[in-house]
């Protein structure tokens, strides 16, 4: 029996696209559900694919909206964009931060200021995936989003800490120095432990070593607190030297 080819060619079929896709209908909500599904989105498209490669169209569609009720809640990007900084900022994760930070700045106790700090940054970041890609991605190219979260919400924290390091200074417990700059130098370490965790370990196949958060908090702690301490201080008083 002979083997029979038929002559009628094959039938391709094709995926549309997200750009001609139409919105599949979505739940009816109220209007400020259907604001935070919309932000959701957008953040999560945002932080795949960068802010040039992701239309309101896009959004949208994701979304299972007309592309005119994203406009009908943020009237223009900008908009959008501070809503984005307004959800990371008044996190669950971020409000504890803050009450955390102010209280051990409240009693001058400088290992649980700056583990405070480590700990509970390092802590939002494993459990939120999309805060370092945005920031990433909006520096990358130039975005206006980068200075928002720079002026809004980096450089208060930079500038908390800084106070503190000069308050200290003043006291005589850490040596003299730019207080912004040693702030920088801890904040790296921490930056530094969250990027290599997302992207660079990961990304080159090794495994993360097995550090806690804890435990990195505490050894960056430890480095910085090393490097700053005044070793002349003796409880109120610098240690005169004979």
């Amino acid at each position: 029996m002979g083997l029979q080819i038929s002559s009628r060619p094959p039938v391709m079929t094709l995926k549309k696209s997200v750009d001609t896709a139409e919105p599949r209908p979505a739940p009816r909500m109220t209007a400020e559900d259907r604001r935070e599904q919309i932000i959701e989105v957008a953040v999560r498209l945002f932080s795949q694919r960068g802010f040039r490669g992701t239309t309101t169209k896009e959004i949208a569609v994701a979304a299972g909206v007309n592309e005119a009720i994203i406009f009908r809640h943020f009237s223009t990007k900008s908009e959008l964009y501070a809503a984005i900084i307004d959800r990371k900022a008044n996190s669950a994760a971020m409000k504890a931060l803050r009450t955390a930070l102010a209280e051990a700045i409240e009693q001058s106790d400088d290992r649980m200021v700056f583990e405070t700090l480590a700990f509970h940054m390092l802590e939002f970041h494993e459990r939120d995936d999309t805060a370092m890609r945005l920031l990433l991605y909006s520096a990358l190219e130039g975005h206006e989003l980068a200075e928002m979260i720079t002026r809004n919400y980096i450089l208060k924290t930079h500038q908390q800490m800084a106070e503190y390091v000069k308050k200290r200074m003043a006291e005589g417990v850490f040596r003299r120095m730019d207080p912004m700059v040693a702030v920088r130098c801890f904040m790296g370490m921490i930056i530094g432990q969250v990027m290599n965790k997302k992207f660079f370990l990961r990304a080159s196949g090794q495994m993360t070593p097995k550090i806690t958060n804890r435990q990195a908090a505490a050894a960056f702690t430890d480095l910085f607190l090393a490097s700053m301490t005044n070793n002349d201080y003796v409880g109120r008083r610098p240690r005169r030297k004979h």
